[in-house]
């Protein structure tokens, strides 16, 4: 089992800056791909950054190409994902979640769809206003 508590979310003006963490505790072995999601209302949940664990391979969604930024701590007991999100703007409105998936072993991360991750935070809300 796999525990996600993200933190950080909060309201900003366009083109402010967010940096939101995620810390994962639990049975994380063998290679995993951590990823962060977002979900506007009436909106499908957007799959927006993912990182390998143990590895600089990235994922950037278009939306968010070149404005955030997604890094892992690896220090020892510790694996917490971070999305640094800069250039906000009002459409980057939603709620963000941190989603994980486990037991990859050599493989890299799945492509960023829900239904490829297997544990989820509770998600944190980011607001952004003109």
């Amino acid at each position: 089992q796999v525990q996600l508590v993200e933190s950080g979310g909060g309201s900003v003006q366009t083109g402010g800056s967010l940096r939101l963490s995620c810390a994962a505790s639990g049975n994380i072995y063998s290679g995993y791909c951590m990823a962060w999601f977002r979900q506007a209302p009436g909106k499908e949940r957007e799959g927006i950054a993912t990182i390998r664990s143990r590895s600089s391979n990235t994922y950037y969604a278009d939306s968010v190409k070149g404005r955030f930024t997604i890094s892992q701590d690896n220090a020892k007991n510790t694996n917490t994902v971070y999305l640094d999100m800069n250039s906000l703007k009002p459409d980057d409105t939603a709620m963000y979640y941190c989603a994980a998936v486990v037991n990859l072993w050599g493989r890299p991360c799945p492509s960023p769809r829900p239904e490829e991750f297997t544990y989820w935070g509770q998600g944190t809300q980011v607001t952004v206003s003109s």
